[in-house]
């Protein structure tokens, strides 16, 4: 291997005047000698690739080398295949096969707004999109149509973050229409957490009836009391009664009637004139009536209340003894079966209390009897957690 080293030098600087040419000194290298150290490798990291993309765009913006022409609405767009090819799947199958398209200078794209293919095209060549509120959905279908996975993603990502009551269920359509499981949960989970503001808004009475029966029985749905399930309901039926009063007797089986204040009842559910005319809906009244009267006796999926008011079925345990059977004692828990947790409750009034009667009346407890102080009642008041003694008249 031969090194070259030297500099330029001129004549006067030689001592040699006469001379026509300087020689440059020669330096002999063993290349076995040379190190990885002696190598280096070099990379200019993302900047070229960008620097290229530039440089690309701004050909593209001078008509300068492009070779084939998207037309979009009437509007053209010059392009690059190689760039177009590189980028998306769509085009590379368009222009790489034996298609028409290959051949032609001008192609024409259907199904996508001019203004949709101006921002795709500056992501291709930049890298760079400004997603808004109003191209969202556009810039979203055109990603999708020519396979841009990165585009799309953030599209989908941004309508996530868009959540609100007055959007979350046309969002939750748009991502069914587009399989998008995750965005669809979101806007689900979103919409059954915010149902009492979501039930305010327009997209709520355009909603089918399947999506609302749905929504409204879901134990999860999220509600101060089953009063907002009602309205929303008879809201929805007369924002079209003539078409949706027949649908009327399915929406109300999944509303917790019987859950409803007793006057609440008789004064707004009763009293209403659709209501009033709809014989089919009688009998769920009548339930609702046996469950003011009867409480925890009578059962239905109606009187399951939801998770979100903080009532919740259980399972109750009073008294009991040790294990070796010497002391009675005057615990009282409960076992939430939903959340598989115990929790204490007020206890018993006498330690020594045993062999006694315990019966449920509507949500509360009644106590009574045992072999010592048999004429004690005691009741236990689910309200207050509070057990207290029941007085009754001397015979």
């Amino acid at each position: 291997m031969v090194l070259i080293l030297g500099r330029r030098m001129n004549r006067e600087d030689s001592g040699i005047r006469d001379s026509p040419a300087v020689k440059r000194k020669v330096f002999e290298v063993d290349s076995k000698t040379l190190g990885s150290q002696d190598v280096l490798d070099f990379c200019s990291g993302s900047s070229h690739s960008e620097g290229i993309l530039q440089v690309f765009n701004e050909f593209r913006d001078c008509r300068l080398f492009t070779d084939v022409v998207i037309c979009v609405q009437g509007r053209e767009f010059p392009c690059h295949r190689a760039v177009l090819s590189a980028c998306s799947s769509y085009f590379r199958a368009m222009f790489c096969n034996d298609h028409r398209e290959s051949r032609e200078m001008l192609v024409e794209i259907n199904g996508i707004l001019a203004e949709a293919m101006d921002s795709f095209l500056t992501y291709v060549y930049t890298g760079r999109a400004k997603i808004t509120t109003e191209n969202v959905q556009f810039l979203f279908e055109t990603s999708s149509l020519f396979q841009i996975t990165t585009l799309r993603d953030a599209c989908a990502k941004f309508l996530e973050d868009q959540l609100d009551p007055c959007n979350c269920l046309g969002i939750q359509r748009f991502a069914d229409a587009h399989a998008l499981k995750q965005l669809a949960s979101r806007c689900r989970s979103y919409a059954l957490a915010n149902f009492s503001e979501v039930a305010q808004h327009e997209e709520f009475l355009d909603l089918r009836r399947e999506e609302l029966e749905e929504y409204i029985g879901s134990d999860e749905l999220s509600i101060g009391k089953e009063e907002v399930v009602f309205e929303a309901v008879m809201r929805w039926v007369y924002h079209g009664v003539e078409q949706r009063k027949p649908m009327l007797k399915a929406l109300l089986h999944h509303v917790r009637l019987p859950l409803l204040h007793p006057n609440y009842f008789v004064q707004t559910v009763e009293g209403d004139q659709l209501i009033q005319n709809a014989p089919e809906c009688y009998q769920l009244l009548h339930e609702a009536r046996r469950y003011h009267v009867l409480g925890n006796e009578m059962m239905s999926p109606r009187t399951r209340p939801r998770r979100s008011t903080g009532y919740s079925e259980v399972i109750v345990v009073v008294g009991g003894c040790e294990r070796v059977g010497g002391f009675n004692l005057p615990y009282t828990e409960c076992y939430d079966p939903v959340t598989g947790e115990w929790r204490s409750l007020a206890k018993l009034p006498e330690f020594t209390k045993s062999e006694y009667a315990v019966c449920a009346l509507r949500n509360d407890i009644l106590v009574s009897g045992g072999r010592i102080n048999s004429r004690d009642v005691w009741m236990y008041n689910s309200q207050l957690n509070l057990l207290d003694p029941i007085s009754f008249p001397k015979c």
